[in-house]
């Protein structure tokens, strides 16, 4: 399985996590696991998700994603599973 971590960080509002499973749902990317909560009016999200049958590239998918959190004034970000073990690593 080949997994990719998307996080979102912004002003808590409406609609935030139904954007971003939208995209997924749009793009064949499943959700493994999610984690959010609301840190002093801050919404902070994490999902691990399965890309194995995504329908477009991974660079695709980001741009996609950077663009509905620049729309929805947050900070998305995708980051394959490897990148984001090698980051964190010690």
């Amino acid at each position: 399985m080949k997994k990719a971590i998307i996080s979102v960080i912004g002003n808590d509002t409406v609609g935030i996590t139904a954007e971003v499973s939208s995209v997924c749902q749009k793009n064949q990317v499943n959700i493994i696991d999610i984690s959010q909560s609301i840190m002093q009016e801050m919404f902070v999200m994490v999902m691990m998700t399965d890309v194995e049958k995504m329908t477009c590239s991974l660079s695709e998918f980001k741009e996609e994603m950077k663009a509905v959190g620049e729309k929805m004034g947050l900070d998305i970000r995708v980051m394959h599973e490897d990148i984001f073990n090698s980051m964190h690593r010690i």
